[in-house]
């Protein structure tokens, strides 16, 4: 019989190192080889480079998605959606519209443009109105504009308004309705149905953030600021579009109030309504207006819609071919701060104490940075992550380093705090700002607790020891200690706005306690010192830290910069050949559907902030906080 041979410690020991080895030389080695391949197939199927662009080319300009300051996702991510048509959370920078619309109008290869915004999601009406100024810079320079829209929004119809025609769907709508800001109120059914008991602590009587966890509709206080600013952007919006169309202001708005009689006349025809509005020029399929482009351009028939044309993603890639990688000039370096404003570490789209103020020291050490431009596009958020910013700012100015800000669509409380020691404050007129308050929330929950039979008992050493666990009622003590704090972080804010902008702390009170006001309201109040947007910030910035004439110097963005591997993994995925596999993949659609984030309705970000709200900051009693619901 034989047996089984059986090896010692040191001879196992030896044979595991051996299979460990082989094993690592055949994990590195597929790696090696699949990276390679990877680089050989993107290099085959890249295209080669762009195409030459040629003469009386049509730019397209036909954005899909959400109109951003920053994208929120990573390059390969965006590619890979967008190879695969999932649109769900696709993003649009403003900056690319805003840089493909100014290079078009001085490029002699560039004829005409043609406008597609009907599939745009705006977020505001200070960066509409950049964006209108825009191609209305287009239509300056001689060069043809030309709109189409299957329906539209009447925030995507302040853009299509600004081209020299206007044309409409014969089955498509547009309606000119006002603004308004309607809100959910959660009192009854958190405390009466729920048990839960939101206690708020704030200073203003303004402030009415948190209003809709303690209270059943929006108070006199908000209705009026509200409706305040809300008029000064719609008589600009109404100004605006009169302007484009040559028609009267006043006229629009009595078409509006008179619109049931109107579209009645009409026989209920949306678009036949909009072109006896003189809001449209025609009403035209999208194949008859190809039809006219053609006629007008130059016939392609191997291009979408039969005319030579380039896309504005393409466009850019022509403009940029020509900017050489190192460029030792010195620099005017951005730095967004888009979203909310939260502690630590966080991603593009939302504004990290840590990580924004990471991107600002950045800049203070680059030795080729001279100045910066703050874009801020925020509601606000967490007291200390805003100072901590704002800390930044002070310091790039001790160092010698103009700082100019660039407000947005939304610019309010820690938007504010984060913007108020810049050297200069730009803003549009319909830039929503101020909200200068701060409050905070604490909700508790013995009464829920109890509805399910759960009863909180216990002890502690002191009279405060536990006093902010929310499975208790709140003390009254307590509540008179949260609000101390939160007075002490208004007076925090009013100072420090005070001495920034040179004015006396009784000034600042009179026009803070929380009230929301337009970019036109704020600077005749002193909160902002210009209108203008971001190019007129880098503009005023360069000149501060005197760089001379703009070829003389170049701007740069400090943001987080992709990867090798998510550019090379992009140009794939944009390839012919990459973009023929990954569309029948459904490996690579499942992948996408992943990454594309998906949106949230109203309610479910609401008690979110609810619950972020609650966690609370080491060594205090409550999370301060300076936010404001104010976007439309």
């Amino acid at each position: 019989m034989n047996e089984v041979r059986r090896h010692g410690p040191i001879a196992r020991f030896f044979l595991w190192l051996w299979d460990a080895m082989n094993f690592t030389r055949r994990l590195v080695f597929n790696l090696v080889f699949f990276g390679l391949l990877l680089i050989v197939l993107t290099m085959m199927f890249g295209g080669g480079g762009l195409r030459p662009l040629s003469d009386r080319t049509t730019l397209v300009v036909a954005p899909e998605g959400r109109l951003v300051e920053q994208f929120s996702s990573d390059t390969a991510s965006r590619a890979l959606a967008r190879v695969l048509g999932d649109q769900r959370g696709e993003e649009v920078q403003l900056r690319d519209l805003l840089r493909a619309l100014d290079a078009a109008s001085k490029d002699k290869r560039i004829e005409r443009v043609f406008l597609r915004f009907d599939r745009l999601e705006p977020t505001g009406y200070a960066s509409l109105r950049e964006l209108a100024a825009a191609i209305a810079r287009v239509r300056a320079s001689g060069k043809q504009v030309v709109s189409f829209g299957e329906s539209y929004m009447q925030e995507q119809y302040l853009l299509a308004a600004q081209a020299n025609e206007v044309y409409l769907d014969p089955m498509g709508g547009l309606v000119l309705e006002g603004l308004d800001r309607y809100r959910l109120y959660y009192r009854q059914g958190l405390q009466d149905k729920l048990g839960v008991d939101v206690h708020l602590f704030k200073v203003g009587e303004y402030k009415s953030a948190a209003e809709p966890y303690v209270l059943d509709a929006a108070s006199p206080q908000a209705k009026e600021a509200d409706l305040f600013w809300m008029n000064d952007v719609w008589q600009r919006y109404l100004g605006d579009v009169a302007k484009a169309r040559d028609l009267s202001a006043d006229k629009l708005a009595a078409g509006i109030d008179t619109m049931p009689e109107g579209i009645a006349a009409a026989g209920g025809d949306l678009a036949r309504y909009a072109l006896q509005q003189k809001l449209v020029d025609g009403l035209k399929t999208e194949e008859q207006v190809d039809d006219l482009l053609i006629d007008r351009g130059v016939a392609d028939a191997d291009a979408p819609g039969g005319f030579r044309q380039v896309s504005y993603d393409t466009y850019l890639r022509h403009v940029d071919d020509g900017i050489p990688s190192a460029d030792p000039r010195p620099q005017v370096a951005v730095v967004v701060a888009e979203g909310e404003i939260s502690g630590g570490e966080q991603p593009p789209g939302r504004i990290g104490g840590e990580s924004t103020a990471a991107l600002l020291r950045e800049a203070r050490d680059d030795d080729n940075v001279k100045a910066l431009v703050l874009r801020v596009d925020s509601p606000g958020g967490e007291v200390f992550a805003s100072e901590q910013i704002r800390r930044e700012v002070v310091a790039l100015k001790a160092a010698g380093k103009p700082v100019v800000v660039s407000m947005g669509d939304l610019a309010a409380s820690g938007g504010y705090w984060i913007s108020m020691d810049a050297d200069r404050i730009y803003a549009d007129p319909s830039t929503i700002t101020g909200s200068i308050g701060i409050f905070g929330v604490i909700p508790t929950f013995p009464r829920a607790l109890e509805k399910i039979g759960v009863h909180a008992d216990g002890v502690g050493t002191t009279r405060f020891a536990g006093a902010f666990d929310v499975t208790r009622p709140l003390d009254p003590a307590v509540g008179d200690v949260v609000q101390s704090v939160i007075e002490k972080g208004y007076r925090d804010f009013t100072h420090g706005v005070a001495q920034a902008r040179k004015r006396s702390v009784e000034q600042i009170d009179g026009i803070a306690r929380g009230r929301v006001w337009t970019g036109a309201q704020a600077r005749e109040r002193g909160l902002v010192d210009d209108f203008g947007g971001l190019q007129n910030a880098v503009d005023d910035a360069a000149k501060r830290a005197k760089l001379g004439k703009p070829d003389t110097w170049r701007v740069r963005y400090i943001e987080r910069e992709a990867t090798p591997f998510e550019r090379l993994f992009a140009g794939f995925v944009q390839s012919r050949a990459g973009a023929a596999w990954l569309h029948d993949s459904s490996f690579a659609q499942g992948m996408a559907r992943a990454v594309v984030a998906r949106s949230v309705p109203q309610m479910s970000a609401d008690l979110q902030f609810l619950d972020a709200a609650m966690q609370r900051t080491p060594g205090a009693p409550v999370k301060a906080l300076a936010y404001c619901f104010c976007e439309l």
